[in-house]
C-alpha cells in the first residue's frame, strides 16, 4: 500500500507542476510569428572593407522589398574576404562572397562544395558561371583581382536578382579619387551568419 501511495503522490505532484507551467506559459506574452533574425546595418563594415580591400567590394543597390541583411564580415588575413549575407523575400539564404584567394578552393568553400556545371548566365551584362551543389547553388564571376560568388539556398532567379543588384566600388576622397587604404585597417566586426544553419 505504501508503494502505491508513493507512486500516486508522485503522479499528483507532476500533474500540479504541469498545471503551473502551463499557466505561466499562457500568462507570458509571446509572438510565435515573430522573426528571430534581426536585420543589420552593414554600412560601416562596407566602408571599412572598401577602404581596405585591393578590389572593388560589392554590395547590392536597389533591391526590391523583402530582402533582409543578416550577416557581414571582412577578413584581410583570409584573402581580403568580404561576406554579406541576406534572407530573400522567401526566407531563403543568399550570400555575396568576394576574395583574392585561389578561386577554385575558395568557391567550393563558400558554396558548400558546389561544383562547376560548365554553364553560364548573362546577368546585367556580365557572364556568370553556374555552380551547383547538394546544399547551395552559386553564380561565380571571376574578375581581375578578385572572385565574386553569389550563393545560398535560394533558387536561381533570386541569386540572379542579387547578382544584378551588385555594385562594386571604393570610397572616394575629397578630390573624387579612390582613397588610399589605411596602413593598419582592423577587420570589420562579424555578425553570426545563418549560412551555418540556413
Amino acid at each position: 500500500m505504501r508503494g502505491r501511495q508513493t507512486v500516486r503522490d508522485m503522479v499528483l505532484s507532476m500533474a500540479v507542476i504541469g498545471v503551473v507551467v502551463a499557466g505561466i506559459y499562457t500568462l507570458v506574452p509571446h509572438d510565435e510569428k515573430a522573426d528571430p533574425i534581426k536585420a543589420i546595418d552593414y554600412r560601416v563594415e562596407l566602408l571599412t572593407a572598401q577602404r581596405a580591400a585591393p578590389y572593388g567590394v560589392a554590395a547590392p543597390q536597389g533591391l526590391a522589398g523583402g530582402w533582409k541583411p543578416t550577416s557581414v564580415s571582412y577578413d584581410r588575413s583570409e584573402g581580403h574576404a568580404w561576406h554579406l549575407g541576406f534572407l530573400d523575400p522567401d526566407g531563403e539564404y543568399v550570400a555575396v562572397e568576394q576574395s583574392t584567394s585561389a578561386s577554385g578552393k575558395y568557391i567550393r568553400k563558400v558554396s558548400q562544395q558546389a561544383k562547376e556545371t560548365g554553364k553560364t548566365r548573362q546577368v546585367a551584362g556580365k557572364t556568370w558561371h553556374l555552380w551547383e551543389g547538394p546544399k547551395y547553388d552559386a553564380l561565380v564571376l571571376k574578375a581581375e583581382g578578385a572572385t565574386t560568388v553569389v550563393t545560398g539556398t535560394a533558387g536561381p532567379e533570386r541569386l540572379a536578382q542579387m547578382a544584378a543588384a551588385l555594385e562594386s566600388g571604393k570610397p572616394s576622397g575629397p578630390d573624387g579619387k579612390p582613397s588610399a587604404p589605411p596602413s593598419k585597417q582592423p577587420g570589420a566586426r562579424t555578425t553570426p551568419s545563418p549560412a551555418a544553419t540556413p
